[in-house]
């Protein structure tokens, strides 16, 4: 009996160990997932770590140095990782893939490869430099954006308060008056009484709409049409071309100069390509490629990146100097995004200054209008 109720207890045991030991796991790939790391520590990671390794210092020291240095939570939480899988004898990009939310698998792949070559501190090098290239860029865009976005703000928050606070207060006079209102009064008049009686439901549905289209662009399809609609839009079409082109060219060309193959450069970009359309348009070139077929062909065809690239790719094709030339073409739409950037505000700001004279305006004569009308009908007794 006693026999018996052992095995039992060894049985159970066991099942709880490994019952405890698969939620370790899941709870550990979780928090993997959720782990985020900012661009910014990015590269003040992988900048410290090439310097120190350059200097002749081992990798396991120079990640124990880093760590000791790294504010971050989430970086020290990763590293403190690394560095246990290295002392395992894992190769540090191995480790780093566990991260892949936070690194990504360009960074990922070049740390390979560095590490395979035994340039791991030059490769990492061009990381850091990709990587701070792609922040600047970046910042580029939401700075271009936020200026409009502003503007289009406080004209709404203008014209909120004048439509909510300012002409409730003229309305009481105009109803008492037996004269008849112009169209843009009852207009106001309308719009005024449906902020104030319903403005709770409208900011509601505001959100509502803002969220659903959030949820709805995470559906591959949606989102892949939203952004060839936007590449139909005048302007912001040749916005996200230039964008994506330097992205991608710069992504590309540093693979190729890091070391790797044609093909897996394409897949690889493709993976850390955002728009929809161009990731499809990657994933079509990496097939015709192990098909034998030319970059350059493929790209004059569907016109998603500028003239210039096909024509440049044609002649590197030719020459065997892809990665310098994508490189290079990565430096000169980099330059172009610079001038789009700064031509934004001066395009857009005479009609966002047009946008809000029309609105207040509007308000302006929605008001004016009657009481000069009224005024006008006053007799002196």
């Amino acid at each position: 009996m006693n026999k018996i109720l052992s095995y039992f207890q060894t049985k159970v045991i066991a099942k709880l160990k490994d019952f405890y030991q698969r939620r370790a796991v899941i709870y550990s790939d979780v928090s993997r997932s959720l782990m985020r790391l900012s661009l910014r520590e990015q590269i003040l990671f992988i900048k410290q770590l090439s310097i120190i390794i350059r200097s002749g210092i081992p990798l396991l020291t120079a990640l124990n140095m880093v760590n000791e240095q790294s504010k971050s939570k989430t970086m020290k939480k990763i590293i403190d990782q690394v560095i246990k899988d290295v002392e395992n004898g894992q190769y540090l990009a191995t480790t780093l893939a566990k991260f892949n939310k936070c690194f990504g698998e360009l960074t990922i792949n070049i740390i390979a490869i560095g590490e395979i070559s035994g340039n791991l501190s030059g490769n990492l090098e061009h990381i850091a430099v990709s990587l701070k290239k792609r922040r600047a860029l970046r910042s580029k865009v939401i700075s271009a954006a936020v200026y409009p976005i502003f503007v289009i703000l406080a004209t709404i928050a203008i014209t909120v308060m004048l439509t909510v606070f300012v002409f409730p207060r003229v309305i009481p006079v105009f109803k008492s008056v037996n004269y008849d209102l112009p169209w843009t009064t009852k207009l106001l008049i309308f719009i005024s009484d449906t902020i104030k009686n319903h403005g709770f439901l409208i900011v509601a549905g505001i959100i509502f709409i803002f969220i659903a289209i959030f949820l709805l662009l995470k559906i591959k399809k949606v989102h892949f049409w939203f952004d060839k609609i936007s590449l139909s839009i005048p302007f912001l079409s040749s916005l996200i071309q230039t964008y994506n082109t330097t992205s991608i060219c710069r992504t590309v060309g540093l693979l190729l100069n890091s070391g790797t193959g044609v093909v897996r450069s394409f897949q690889i970009t493709s993976n850390t390509t955002t728009n929809l359309v161009y990731k499809k348009d990657l994933n079509i070139i990496a097939e015709k490629l192990t098909k034998g077929e030319r970059i350059s062909a493929h790209i004059r065809n569907h016109k998603l990146f500028p003239a210039m690239v096909p024509q440049m790719l044609a002649v590197a094709e030719n020459t065997g100097k892809l990665s310098e030339t994508f490189l290079y073409l990565s430096d000169s739409y980099e330059e172009e995004m610079d001038e789009l950037t700064k031509n934004l505000s001066t395009t857009v700001e005479p009609l966002l200054l047009i946008f809000m004279g029309i609105l207040v305006g509007f308000i302006a004569v929605s008001i004016i209008t009657p009481i000069y009308g009224i005024t006008q009908h006053l007799t002196p007794r």
